[in-house]
């Protein structure tokens, strides 16, 4: 499985990039998996200004960026989008690259870990409403991170508090398991495709 850690924020002063990092570390210790983080600092897109839904547009030419973005995102077969919370939904950077797609991630599954003050369940509850909007499958289990993620996390992507990491009704198993229905999901579908 290759499998993309895409970073849902570009703001200065950012924790998303240290939820991905701790996200891929516990990723690369899935069998037969490559992962890569996707920062979408490196995809500066434009306000979406297509005429027409890219779904819907058999002569779509999108912008330079645009296609940057979407070349990317075809060479992975899973994907694990990490969110902060912004006013009770997800990032509008994350929304808007999410709004360029037309098939890339169709038929491919879609894991999300959230952050934030309520571990981002609003951000989380969005996109899964988005998700479908793609073809793509959302993942079951998500992962919340409450409280504050930035000092939780290192910028290695290590949990620093021992008894957060050792709970097993914590952020660490939570992580676990939803990568690992990831790989179920991206495993069965690969074949389906």
């Amino acid at each position: 499985m290759k499998v993309q850690v895409i970073v849902g924020s570009t703001r200065p002063g950012r924790v998303s990039h240290k939820v991905a990092e701790w996200t891929a570390r516990e990723a690369k210790s899935l069998q037969n998996t490559e992962v890569e983080i996707v920062d979408l600092a490196d995809y500066p897109l434009p306000l979406l200004d297509e005429p027409i839904s890219p779904q819907y547009n058999p002569e779509r030419k999108p912008n330079a960026e645009a296609q940057k973005w979407l070349d990317k995102l075809t060479e992975a077969d899973a994907y694990v989008l990490v969110t902060p919370e912004y006013n009770r939904s997800t990032s509008g950077v994350l929304k808007n690259a999410l709004d360029y797609i037309d098939f890339q991630i169709a038929k491919k599954p879609v894991a999300l870990v959230a952050h934030g003050s309520t571990g981002g369940a609003a951000a989380v509850s969005h996109l899964r409403g988005i998700i479908p909007g793609l073809k793509a499958i959302s993942t079951p289990t998500p992962v919340y991170v409450t409280g504050r993620a930035g000092e939780l996390i290192d910028e290695s992507g290590e949990l620093v508090d021992e008894e957060i990491r050792s709970n097993p009704y914590g952020p660490q198993t939570a992580l676990k398991t939803t990568l690992e229905e990831l790989k179920w999901y991206s495993d069965a579908l690969s074949i389906a495709r």
